[in-house]
């Protein structure tokens, strides 16, 4: 979350772009994006350098290396490429720099391959209109970094963590349904479903693709021998193993360049309506990670048929659970994010998915989430659920878990505290077969798959949480009446000694 100095430095930020004349907020989140990009592709290329020499290798090649070709007529020393080098030109050297060598560079990094990062960055603009205002940017983006260097656990995210803030400031934020998901909820995710190496991982609504960027770093972390040192593996997780959708130009292109600064070279990251007839994925993902959108209802008409024949609805929350089961493969998981309406929804659809989940595949986990998750941009309660495509049946025991806290407080500050469940989960995830006898009256509990039929597929935690009431033990009525009027005439006695001295 973004608070103290750091909010304020992104507010001085914010004032810093209205005051030069840049006053679109989309155009000014475009053009910090980019600039946290080249400032990130520095200090990536100086990491990997490090990594090679203590690795012992002498093979790495620098982007920034000798001579680079920017575009087909300027050929240029690359270290005034850096982010490093140039921010301590005087403004109108940097201006220049920027503009017209910087700028062509990062839009031409893939030596015009067709990767989604060449193209989602081919509409790309630079849109800063004076040396004073770029300079006074550089600077106060140099200082954030500076702030989330001091923070080792939040520097990872500082996009992210920007941007969030930032679509505070836009009058449509939240509309369509786009809300980020909060990192700490994200990599609890990506925990739960523990991805692997040889993994095909996607996100049908992938926004600034928090959900693979995590994903990618937690197999960089725990499966980095299993993906680095063979030629074959690492051309896989580079090129083939991640794949998002979205339908805004904007965020693809800051997914594009979230990825490349966060390892991964040339994801498919590309514009798809994913419930339209233009996403035709099926059988293809071994994990889905996604939270998409809850805006309310489609026609039909802009709707996949495919999906429809399995749940007839215009509600996007529904459609998307339906294209998940469509886009995985026996045997791929996914955990999602969902309104809670989903887990009760009465309506024919509603029940017709959930029924689908837990009679024709394996429905693992039903995680409750508190309404502030989401807050300050939405109050909204949602649960994750987490199954696996079988195609024939599987859940047998479905375990719920009330999460109550997750760190933070629940109301718009979302500041941090010591409540939080998300330990406890991952733990007691991990070891299911432990759950089995714990009481309905706890944080977490296994149901019966006869009681969810029953139920009418009711996924609620309510329905089946049991509240353990303890039994008060009253005294006997008249001793109850005898000390009540003991106290009155106690009472009235007073009265009379305080009429008493006031007569004296």
């Amino acid at each position: 979350m973004i608070n103290g100095e750091l909010k304020s430095k992104i507010d001085s930020l914010w004032d810093t772009f209205a005051a030069g004349g840049l006053t679109n907020p989309l155009n000014v989140i475009e053009q910090i994006t980019y600039l946290m990009f080249i400032k990130d592709l520095d200090d990536l290329d100086n990491k990997k350098k490090k990594d090679n020499l203590l690795l012992g290798l002498n093979d790495y090649k620098s982007i920034y290396d000798s001579k680079v070709q920017v575009d087909d007529d300027l050929v240029v020393n690359g270290d005034e490429l850096r982010w490093s080098t140039f921010k301590d030109f005087a403004p109108d050297k940097m201006f220049t720099v920027v503009q017209t060598e910087v700028f062509p560079f990062i839009k031409n990094l893939k030596n015009g391959e067709d990767s989604s990062f060449a193209r989602h960055m081919k509409d790309a603009a630079f849109l800063i209109p004076t040396p004073g205002l770029l300079s006074k940017v550089v600077e106060s983006l140099d200082e954030i970094y500076r702030l989330m260097d001091a923070d080792v656990s939040k520097r990872a995210d500082i996009r992210g963590d920007v941007y969030e803030y930032l679509l505070e400031k836009l009058s449509t934020a939240g509309r369509n349904g786009q809300f980020r998901t909060p990192r700490h909820i994200i990599k609890m995710m990506v925990e739960l479903m523990n991805p692997q190496a040889d993994d095909k991982i996607a996100d049908p609504a992938a926004g600034t693709a928090g959900f693979l960027v995590e994903a990618a770093e937690y197999l960089q972390t725990r499966k980095k021998d299993e993906i680095f040192y063979t030629k074959e593996n690492k051309h896989y997780f580079n090129n083939e193993m991640f794949t998002g959708y979205d339908t805004d130009q904007t965020m693809l292109r800051i997914g594009a360049m979230n990825m490349l600064t966060h390892g991964v070279d040339n994801p498919n990251i590309d514009y798809h309506d994913s419930l339209s007839d233009q996403n035709t994925d099926k059988d293809e993902y071994s994990l889905i990670l996604a939270n998409p959108p809850f805006k309310g209802s489609l026609d039909y008409d802009t709707v996949s048929n495919d999906l429809l024949k399995v749940c007839k609805t215009k509600k996007t929350e529904l459609l998307f659970l339906t294209l998940f089961l469509r886009m995985l493969k026996v045997g791929g998981r996914c955990a999602c994010i969902v309104p809670d309406g989903v887990l009760f929804g009465s309506s024919k659809a509603h029940k017709s998915i959930r029924k689908v989940l837990v009679e024709d595949n394996n429905l693992e986990a039903v995680i409750s989430m508190p309404s502030g998750v989401f807050k300050p941009y939405a109050g909204v309660s949602t649960a994750i659920l987490i199954f696996t495509k079988t195609g024939n049946g599987g859940t047998d025991k479905v375990w719920f878990y009330d999460m109550t806290a997750d760190g933070f407080s629940l109301d718009d500050k979302r500041t941090p505290v010591k409540e939080n469940d998300i330990p406890d989960i991952i733990e007691r995830f991990k070891y299911l077969d432990k759950e089995i006898d714990r009481k309905k009256t706890e944080k977490s509990f296994m149901v019966d798959k006869k009681d969810i039929v029953d139920n009418d597929y009711d996924l609620s935690i309510n329905r089946y949480k049991e509240i353990e009431y303890k039994p008060v033990e009253y005294p006997p009525t008249k001793d109850i009446i005898a000390e009540i009027e003991k106290l009155d005439k106690e009472a009235n006695d007073a009265l009379q000694e305080i009429k008493a001295l006031l007569k004296d």
